[in-house]
This record gives structure tokens, C-alpha cells and sequence, in this order.
């Protein structure tokens, strides 16, 4: 009788810890999917200001075509990239990021441009919305290390691999921010 009632009460706390890490790597791979969320809200938000400051900046710059021209192409290339996974976006939006730079270069050549109150106000815009971008990939990357650290460490690993748990990817930083800058004291 005490073996039986032993035996029950081992295989109770085997359910109970089971469940528990169960219930944890559901927990992290929730955040993870929300942390995406985030990062899309704020993509969402850039996409929906690049068009206005197309426009606004479109009737001054009549030579500039070439340059609103990419911008377009790569807002579109980054909005049809929402799909493929982090990867893939991070991959467009860092070349949006590229072409948004070269757009905020021409607009510096012109002073009228630069001056008129619209422009600045979109610009600050688009600024403020790279910050956010910013701190919610760091949340995102955080969270996918935490939630990959936990499916790969033992015991949950053993759980993860029975309920098919895979690894996530972590939104890759642009290639230019990795540079480290040359600093020329002389």
C-alpha cells in the first residue's frame, strides 16, 4: 500500500514539474511572439510615414527622382518582406533604412526643403519611430535568447522536443551599425 501510495505521489510531482515547464515555454514563446508584434506596430507606423514625406518632398526635388523612386521600392519590398519571418524583414528594412538615409542626404542640399515645417515634422517623426524600432528589436532579440536558451538547456529541453518547440530567429542588425567607427585622435 505505501509503495502505491509512493508511486502516485512521484508520478503527481513528475505531472506537476512537467506541466510547469510546459507552461514556461508556452510563457516565453508568447512574449516572443508579442515582442514581434511590437516590432511590426512600429514597422506598420514607418510605412505609413514614408509616403507622406515622399510627397512632401517630391515637388522640390524634381531632379531627385532616382532617389524617392528607391524609396518607394524598397517601402514596398519592405511591407511584402512582413511575411517571410525576421530574416527576411530585417533584410528589407535595412535596405529601407539605407534608402531612407540617402533621401535625408538630397534633402540636406536643399534649403528650402530643410526649412519647410512639414518635412521637419515628418522627419522627426520618422526618427522618433527608428528609436522605437529600435528598442522593440532589442526586446524581440532579448526575448528569442531567453526562449531559445530555454528550449535548448536541460530538463526543458526534453519537453521542448516532445511538443515541438523550435528556435526562433533574432532580427539582424544592419551591416553598417556593426562597423565599428575609426577614431582618428591626431
Amino acid at each position: 500500500m505505501i509503495a502505491i501510495v509512493a508511486i502516485i505521489v512521484i508520478l503527481v510531482v513528475l505531472g506537476i514539474i512537467l506541466a510547469v515547464m510546459y507552461n514556461s515555454l508556452v510563457t516565453r514563446r508568447n512574449q516572443v511572439d508579442n515582442s514581434w508584434s511590437q516590432i511590426d506596430v512600429q514597422l506598420k507606423r514607418r510605412h505609413d510615414l514614408i509616403p507622406n514625406l515622399v510627397e512632401a518632398v517630391k515637388d522640390y526635388m524634381s531632379y531627385e527622382q532616382e532617389t524617392l523612386t528607391k524609396v518607394t521600392e524598397a517601402r514596398a519590398a519592405a511591407i511584402s518582406a512582413g511575411n517571410q519571418g525576421p530574416q527576411a524583414q530585417a533584410q528589407a528594412e535595412n535596405m529601407l533604412t539605407g534608402t531612407l538615409k540617402s533621401l535625408f542626404a538630397v534633402v540636406e542640399n536643399y534649403p528650402d526643403l530643410k526649412a519647410n515645417q512639414n518635412v521637419m515634422s515628418l522627419q522627426e517623426e520618422l526618427t522618433a519611430t527608428e528609436n522605437k524600432i529600435a528598442f522593440a528589436r532589442q526586446f524581440y532579440n532579448d526575448s528569442v535568447l531567453t526562449y531559445n536558451n530555454k528550449i535548448q538547456t536541460v530538463p526543458s529541453n526534453l519537453i521542448a522536443g516532445m511538443f515541438n518547440f523550435s528556435t526562433r530567429q533574432f532580427f539582424a542588425a544592419p551591416e553598417e551599425d556593426k562597423a565599428v567607427p575609426a577614431v582618428d585622435l591626431r
